[in-house]
């Protein structure tokens, strides 16, 4: 591999705009496992799209032990477990998020209304 197909710790956090923190508890949790060459750390491809999964995976909701669970299947089963593991996650994960958009989308028509009513009340005084 190459220098320029691989990124330094640095350049890894600006890349995908997280903390040097929160990279090292990656690789603490080993979702990440960089070449290290003395103190110096560096990624490469497989890393990268490593950390892509990992941030969808957050995003998505997913806890970082079920993203290192799902991220070792691959290694341990192949690709079908993995496909499969992931069908389930994501419906269940769906399956909250739709619980709590249904919850934010009640306290948005309460807002509104609460504010309707404040507006009423602020006419009347005039």
């Amino acid at each position: 591999m190459t220098d320029t197909s691989r990124l330094s710790f640095k350049e890894m956090c600006a890349r995908f705009d997280v903390t040097p923190r929160t990279l090292r508890y990656y690789e603490y949790i080993e979702l990440l496992s960089p070449e290290k060459e003395g103190r110096a750390r560096f990624y490469g491809p497989r890393e990268l799209a490593r950390m892509t999964l990992i941030l969808r995976g957050r995003r998505f909701g997913f806890s970082l032990e079920e993203i290192r669970q799902w991220l070792l299947m691959y290694v341990q089963q192949g690709t079908r477990p993995q496909y499969e593991t992931f069908l389930g996650l994501a419906d269940r994960q769906l399956g909250e998020l739709e619980r709590q958009k249904a919850e934010l989308d009640a306290t948005i028509d309460d807002l509104r209304a609460l504010r309707a009513t404040t507006v009423d009340a602020l006419s009347k005084l005039d």
